[in-house]
């Protein structure tokens, strides 16, 4: 067996996480040591993302998205996906829309475990309708009609449900940025008090993201690369 310098460092890392982990998984620990602050190739999926970026299609965009704007931006990705496939007559298999979050929006590809273990809600000033105080549930993610018809004016149709589950079910693919991953996980523990290290959080994180997101190295490279290699129209979201 060919030992790296990686590797032994990986090896030796999940040996002390498992010690100071204490009652958390031997799993979990073994993630957080092989969470590195900065990701080279062999990190990370990048032959999924290598998908998403040779994608053949007619309909593709991305939306840069930093702040949070209340997740008003997923209607106006609900709008270029009707506008790409009903207006334009493009084939639904050949739109892509993709959403490059960094900055605040990180935050809206972690399920709800993450949103209440974390107090996601507070830290994104996010509040739930239902109870009036910080979201500890994803409040973005839930179906809005989930038996809505399939007429294109009704504004009850699944075709105006712009939730990140009816979106993710027409094709919507989410990126999620390790660097900004790294930084709220650090900004958790101070907000909650935890023992926990940062990489241990950053794998939680991760281990409970929304279905299909992608963690890439630094968004703002990923985006550079969407639009030069594959041909992604660029939208810039809300800053913040």
């Amino acid at each position: 067996m060919k030992v790296t310098r990686r590797s032994f460092l990986g090896t030796v890392g999940s040996g002390v996480a498992a010690i100071t982990v204490g009652a958390a998984s031997a799993e979990t620990a073994v993630a957080a040591a092989e969470t590195p602050l900065v990701y080279e190739h062999a990190d990370w999926k990048f032959a999924e993302f290598d998908k998403v970026l040779k994608f053949k299609g007619r309909g593709k965009q991305l939306y840069d998205l930093h702040g949070m704007e209340n997740g008003a931006f997923f209607n106006a990705i609900k709008n270029s996906i009707n506008g790409l496939q009903f207006g334009y007559g493009v084939p639904a298999e050949e739109i892509k829309i993709v959403t490059c979050t960094h900055g605040s929006s990180n935050v809206m590809n972690f399920d709800d475990s993450m949103w209440a273990k974390y107090n996601i809600g507070e830290f994104a000033k996010v509040n739930d309708k239902e109870t009036g105080k910080p979201a500890l549930r994803n409040v973005y993610f839930p179906k809005k009609n989930p038996k809505g018809s399939t007429d294109l004016n009704d504004r009850k149709s699944v075709y105006q449900d712009d939730s990140l589950e009816a979106l993710l079910g027409r094709g919507l693919q989410m990126l999620a940025c390790h660097n900004a991953t790294t930084g709220q996980a650090t900004q958790f523990i101070k907000q909650n008090n935890l023992t926990a290290t940062v990489e241990e959080v950053v794998a939680d994180l991760q281990s409970h993201a929304l279905p299909g997101v992608i963690f890439v190295p630094a968004m703002v490279a990923a985006i550079s690369m969407l639009q030069s290699e594959g041909h992604y129209s660029y939208l810039m979201g809300p800053a913040g």
